[in-house]
């Protein structure tokens, strides 16, 4: 795949804050915004984009307000999901405009480790109500994600509900998957990749940053800065983790 071919024609090239924030609204608290203010658009350049940065920067708000401006349930799901179990998400979608490229997608999925249950109850639902077609589940494996374990039900949705010539926005998926899982996600990834998909990925994992040619956009206190990912907080604490674990563990707990 030549990505300079495509990095124009991606499904979402630019975010930017488009309104004023009222000054109550708890979102002027966060970096992701702050930092936003200062910028005019965050420019996504690579089929793959990772946000990563310190619990609380606003990754997930960032990557949420993204999914719904792009016509996402806020829960979780397709296009076509609608449901909803506690209003939740913040308002952001209404202060961004998303800068889309060209290319028209014919498939797009907004999954977040912490409401996949949500997403299963609601196909299981779906399910359960007379229609002349084939069940959904049928595209998700043909067997139910609550009778698999949380890392299964995830890579399951993956491997069978997504299509390619699509949008995947992912929310922290390591929450879900084990290291050879996250593996297997990255191959996922790859051949979608390879069919014309774009990602759009929150994460604190080192293992999915290091995805071949992908941006690492750091979130902190102070700046949004794209970085490699052996610049990232993540890749050094784990490092020195895995180099010594004894001594780390006496440094911090002795």
């Amino acid at each position: 795949m030549d990505y300079e071919t495509i990095k124009d024609s991606l499904y979402v090239n630019n975010v930017f804050l488009s309104k004023e924030i009222p000054k109550e609204n708890y979102l002027r608290k966060l970096p992701v915004i702050s930092n936003l203010k200062k910028m005019r658009g965050l420019k996504l350049t690579k089929p793959v984009t990772f946000f990563v940065g310190e619990n609380g920067v606003g990754k997930s708000t960032l990557i949420e307000g993204i999914a719904v401006a792009m016509g996402f349930n806020a829960e979780g799901g397709s296009l076509n999901f609608r449901f909803s179990t506690r209003e939740s998400h913040s308002r952001l979608h209404e202060y961004i405009t998303v800068s889309r490229g060209y290319r028209r997608r014919k498939d797009g999925f907004f999954l977040r480790a912490e409401s996949l249950y949500n997403v299963a109850s609601n196909i299981d639902d779906l399910d359960h109500e007379p229609c002349p077609g084939p069940p959904i589940i049928s595209s998700y494996g043909g067997v139910s994600l609550h009778e698999q374990s949380h890392g299964e039900s995830f890579m399951a949705l993956i491997e069978n509900r997504f299509c390619g010539n699509g949008l995947y926005i992912l929310d922290e998926p390591e929450a879900a998957l084990s290291p050879m899982r996250l593996m297997r996600l990255m191959y996922c990834m790859k051949e979608l990749v390879d069919r014309n998909s774009q990602f759009i990925i929150s994460t604190h994992s080192p293992i999915l940053m290091s995805f071949p040619d992908a941006e690492v956009i750091e979130i902190t206190e102070e700046e949004i800065k794209s970085v490699d990912y052996k610049e990232t907080e993540h890749f050094f604490i784990t490092k020195r983790f895995m180099d010594a674990p004894e001594q780390m563990l006496k440094d911090l707990l002795g």
